[in-house]
């Protein structure tokens, strides 16, 4: 049984490049790194919405010890953040840290911090069973935006993530609550997605496993357009294609890049534009999420406004029935009031009337 054994623990715990060889063009049926969203409910007959999918569940465990693993990462994290303070303020809290006998926490990169995001839940946008509710509405990362580093990306307790400036803290005098989560361990998301071009119409982020379209349809489509249009899609031979959920889609943004934040040699039709996800928002289901490749700014807007797609397969996803249900009304009560986590309401590209507002 030794070398069965060997082999199963090489699968489920050697990186994903290790697996599929550096050159390979990875299975889909390696497993996504990413949790899944947490979103359950329906809010559309039309199938390929987020619920219609079920991926790795979100997944933690209390160490009874001040920290918080994630079972789908393998992160630890602080279960009570460190509270709030400056940026600069953060590295040596960081390298100060003693926790659960570790001395080896960091702050967090972008996508491991959008990775415990719960888009199921709203007030914040976490499972607070595990960690613990705060003043935050914002919580740092260690990432500034490429083309200006007075601005670093924070997410928000609304779910968004955008890059603001360092001095919207308190501690420098502004009116954001901007805290300190840390983690620790080996990332699975890296500085960045790995990509790799198939040669037949698609790009596998090694990262992840997910295979991408690599070249999205021009035209703009509503959100329901976009459902369709991805269920429909048959590319490199493959039908089960469908729109990604908000954390597969900002996965393949690069915060090393700007304008556009998506790699144009791997993706040579992205547009400095905006791109819908499968995600509705649960408080406000008239609305789903989008990452402006701008930036990298995950957002979200009306349905009925027009953005690009550009659709995903593979990860471990199991489809749900086509055969859907009419949605329950009962989750669009006070729907569509407002727009972003702070508020306002916004159409059309939300960063350029308020950069940085998620």
């Amino acid at each position: 049984m030794k070398p069965v054994l060997t082999l199963l623990s090489v699968l489920l715990f050697a990186p994903l490049a290790t697996i599929v060889g550096a050159g390979a063009s990875p299975s889909a049926t390696i497993p996504s790194c990413l949790p899944d969203t947490g979103q359950t409910n329906h809010y559309t007959q039309t199938f390929g919405e987020d619920s219609d999918f079920s991926g790795r569940a979100p997944a933690y465990a209390d160490n009874g010890d001040g920290t918080v693993t994630d079972k789908v990462t393998g992160l630890m994290w602080q279960k009570t953040d460190g509270g709030e303070m400056t940026w600069e303020q953060t590295k040596e809290f960081a390298r100060k840290l003693r926790l659960g006998g570790h001395a080896d926490w960091r702050l967090p990169n972008s996508m491991e911090l959008f990775s415990i995001v719960d888009d199921g839940k709203h007030g914040p946008a976490m499972d607070t069973k595990f960690f613990t509710p705060t003043e935050a509405r914002y919580w740092w990362t260690d990432s500034p935006r490429a083309d200006d580093a007075s601005k670093v990306w924070l997410v928000n307790s609304g779910g968004g993530i955008g890059a603001h400036s360092k001095q919207e803290t308190i501690s420098v005098g502004g009116e954001r609550p901007v805290h300190v989560r840390c983690v620790r361990g080996v990332s699975p998301f890296g500085a960045g997605p790995r990509l790799h071009d198939n040669g037949d119409g698609t790009v596998t982020d090694q990262r992840t496993g997910l295979i991408w379209q690599k070249v999205g349809h021009d035209k703009r489509m509503t959100w329901e357009e976009a459902l369709k249009y991805c269920d429909d899609l048959t590319l490199a031979g493959q039908a089960d294609w469908r729109l990604p959920n908000i954390k597969e889609l900002r996965s393949i943004s690069d915060d090393r890049k700007v304008q556009p934040s998506l790699d144009k040699t791997f993706f040579p039709g992205a547009q400095v534009a905006c791109y819908w996800s499968s995600t509705s928002l649960c408080n406000r289901p008239k609305q789903a999420w989008f990452v402006d490749f701008e930036t990298g700014l995950v957002s979200h807007a009306d349905k009925p406004q027009s953005y690009l797609v550009l659709a995903v397969r593979g990860g471990v996803t199991v489809p749900a029935s086509k055969v859907k249900p009419a949605p329950d009304r009962s989750l669009f009560a006070g729907s569509g009031k407002g727009g972003g986590p702070d508020g306002g309401k916004r159409k059309g590209r939300p960063d350029r009337a308020k950069k940085g507002e998620q």
